[in-house]
């Protein structure tokens, strides 16, 4: 067999890494950039493959759900970095959540055992000449991003982002905060509870409105991507805004009073030795001696110490609708794009991106059919929306079963209609797969 082109695949993050590691795997010699350590972002710590800068987790895995459903399908297509992440899962109830060190170690050994990958530690300032890949995440550099921006012909789209902080197990008190998942026995469950009264939440409700952010204007609504909306925005739309979403307490007990609280902080362990944990639904815009000042309101981290504090940055991605082809090629070239730089959002989905980045790359240079997943499925639907001329506006999506070809026969019950969901696309997929033995041998 002749020997294939090197790819160039620009970052090495979840995307980037993915797309590496299954284009080696059919034999494609990889160049793999990453302008970490030499040049860091607003949002990473590290240096690591496949660092995740916000959440720990990758959703659920509930099969009748569209994050589940995802999961199955890439574990179908032979996703190496899901396989990683369920090597480094932590308790996170029915989510799929890592220990983001050992996560990013173990793919970081995959990379570097492959003979037929070349890291190069370097910022990539230009689109690479020849069949390349960008992956370079929504926090690429102003240069690459003005030259992918020359590229496509375009103005990039942009929304802010933010991240959660990861407070210290140890100084957390226990004779407030719970164990429960929602709906299990006091003392069940993988997630700390931290509970409050109406007084205690009403007070938190104005020390978060009335503390110091990062960013001293008022965000607009269209400049925030509602899945990572920082906690002071969400509580800025009422009162009751967070104890609806974040703090909602249903399905749990305060073992204190017997009865359920006002509104709770649910805490998830960051790592398998359960030293460190993450504020779920906590990202924030506030500066770090107001995180340190009003988180430590929250009942149980009165004396909390804080591994991180939360981060607030600027992501970009490009009109996909507009700009790519359904394989998110920039029509004409050898360039490929793949991760949120796509407006695919989430980590799962930033995966699913660099795998189809790969498969569709092999399958120029082996001059096969590209790949058509059913849009029945989690991916394939979610490729038809931002590929779709229709789109309009392009904003950053997560799969949903919103986008899904709705069933035909009578309607369902939320549960039945996401259960039958899953089943004709995991039926879709097996079907299609069985045809595609030139990529997945």
């Amino acid at each position: 067999m002749a020997q294939l082109d090197t790819v160039t695949v620009v970052g090495a993050g979840l995307a980037g890494s993915e797309c590496a590691l299954q284009l080696a795997r059919r034999g494609v010699p990889v160049r793999l950039v990453e302008q970490r350590p030499t040049k860091s972002s607003p949002a990473h710590h590290t240096d690591c493959f496949a660092e995740l800068v916000c959440s720990n987790s990758l959703k659920s895995m509930r099969p009748d759900s569209a994050a589940g459903l995802l999961k199955a399908e890439l574990e179908r297509m032979g996703s190496e970095l899901l396989a990683c992440a369920r090597q480094a899962a932590v308790p996170a109830g029915g989510a799929l959540a890592v220990d983001r060190t050992r996560f990013s170690q173990l793919v970081g050994e995959r990379i570097e055992a492959s003979p037929l990958i070349e890291v190069v530690r370097r910022e990539a300032t230009q689109v690479p000449e020849g069949r390349c890949v960008i992956a370079a995440g929504p926090l690429c550099s102003d240069a690459l991003a003005k030259s992918v921006g020359d590229l496509v012909g375009a103005e990039s789209l942009s929304f802010f982002d933010a991240a959660a902080p990861i407070v210290d197990a140890e100084t957390i008190d226990r004779s407030i905060v719970f164990s429960q998942s929602r709906y299990e026995e006091n003392g069940v469950g993988d997630y700390l509870n931290c509970p409050m009264d109406k007084q205690e939440y009403e007070a938190f409700m104005e020390a978060l409105l009335g503390a110091e952010r990062v960013v001293a204007k008022d965000f607009e609504q269209s400049d925030l991507f509602c899945a990572c909306q920082p906690v002071e925005e969400v509580a800025r739309t009422g009162i009751d805004a967070a104890r609806y979403g974040a703090m909602k307490p249903v399905g749990l007990t305060d073992p204190r009073t017997g009865r359920r609280p006002w509104a709770v902080v649910q805490l998830r362990p960051e790592n398998a030795e359960l030293t460190s944990y993450n504020l779920v639904g906590f990202q924030t815009n506030l500066t770090w001696p107001e995180q340190r000042r009003v988180f430590r309101m929250i009942p149980g981290l009165k004396n909390a110490e804080f591994f991180r504090y939360g981060v607030m940055h600027r992501n970009s991605f490009v009109d996909a609708p507009r700009v790519l082809d359904h394989t998110f090629a920039v029509p004409g070239t050898t360039v490929r794009l793949a991760g949120q730089i796509c407006g695919t959002e989430g980590y799962t989905e930033a995966i699913a991106s660099g795998l189809l980045a790969a498969l569709n790359s092999y399958a120029d240079l082996r001059g096969l059919p590209q790949v058509e997943l059913p849009r029945t499925g989690a991916l394939g639907s979610l490729v038809a929306y931002a590929t779709n001329p229709a789109t309009s506006p392009y904003q950053p999506m997560h799969v949903n079963f919103g986008i899904v070809p709705p069933l035909e026969g009578p309607r369902l019950k939320k549960r039945d209609r996401y259960a039958r969901y899953s089943q004709r696309a995991l039926a879709d997929l097996d079907a299609y797969l069985a045809t595609r033995h030139d990529l997945f041998a």
